[in-house]
């Protein structure tokens, strides 16, 4: 049996007690990194042997895993935290397993993308959770104008070092919707910071992001399409200032937004007088 055990995304009472008794009795823990996994055992006095598996070796020893499962042997798979598979290595050797019939089992347990919905505070029955978008910035931008459209809200994952380029990309992608943007997760420092995108763009380049963050953006249906004008103010300033001409920054709100165009126009001549 290989059993998928969720870990604490931060706090480490936030295990059940099955997960914890599952990690005592199986003959050997599968960990993305053993030295952060030997913490938690540490804590909960478990002694199983250990071996790593991570992104990088994944395929190169699922073959392995498979024949120990093969040979009556039971595992657990944990990664650093959450559940394994879901950004985090473990998808590839749960597809293996399933397809080569052997037993498996997931258990219930810490996820950060809820939590995060959860505390965003809006309210919808659906939610689309992405994970970490693209690195490269042309890639990103064409997966979030892909995404764009959604009428419910969309749950990512960033990285502190690439959230301030996320979130001018979602500006200029999404339009200035709602936003909420948790960081470091029943951990201490846990925060929830909401607004606008354009909000928020201003907060981080105000303060540096420390963390490792859940970025959930309400979708399109919760864009209302009568915006108010100090909404639309506030995103024409940060085109414009971004470099855009004052045109081109009233094409782009006019077009995201389906206003008429000489509506954003008139909007846009508080900012700069007429040349």
């Amino acid at each position: 049996m290989l059993y998928i055990c969720p870990t604490p995304i931060g706090n480490l009472e936030d295990i059940t007690l099955r997960v914890l008794r599952v990690l005592q009795e199986v003959d050997l823990i599968l960990a993305e990194d053993t030295r952060h996994t030997g913490q938690l055992l540490h804590h909960y006095q478990i002694a199983r042997p250990l071996e790593s598996l991570h992104e990088h070796n994944e395929k190169g020893k699922t073959t392995r895993i498979l024949d120990l499962l093969r040979s009556g042997t039971t595992m657990a798979l944990v990664s650093d935290a959450g559940m394994p598979g879901i950004s985090d290595p473990g998808a590839f050797l749960i597809r293996e397993v399933i397809e080569e019939g052997l037993p498996l089992e997931v258990l219930p347990g810490a996820n950060a993308a809820l939590v995060a919905f959860l505390q965003s505070g809006f309210s919808s029955p659906h939610f689309l959770f992405y994970g970490f978008l693209p690195r490269r910035k042309k890639d990103r931008i064409q997966v979030l104008e892909e995404l764009e459209n959604l009428i419910y809200p969309v749950i990512f994952y960033e990285a502190p070092h690439r959230l301030r380029a996320m979130l001018d990309d979602l500006l200029h992608v999404f339009g200035d919707r709602s936003i909420s943007i948790s960081r470091e997760l029943t951990k201490r420092y846990e925060e929830t910071t909401r607004g606008t995108i354009s909000e928020l763009v201003k907060h981080y380049s105000e303060e540096k992001p420390r963390g490792e963050f859940v970025v959930t953006v309400a979708g399109k249906e919760a864009v209302n399409v009568e915006k108010n004008e100090d909404d639309i103010l506030h995103l024409l300033e940060h085109l414009m200032s971004s470099g855009l001409s004052r045109r081109t920054a009233v094409e782009q709100v006019s077009e995201k937004h389906r206003l008429p165009k000489n509506q954003v126009y008139e909007i846009a001549l508080r900012l700069t007088p007429e040349d």
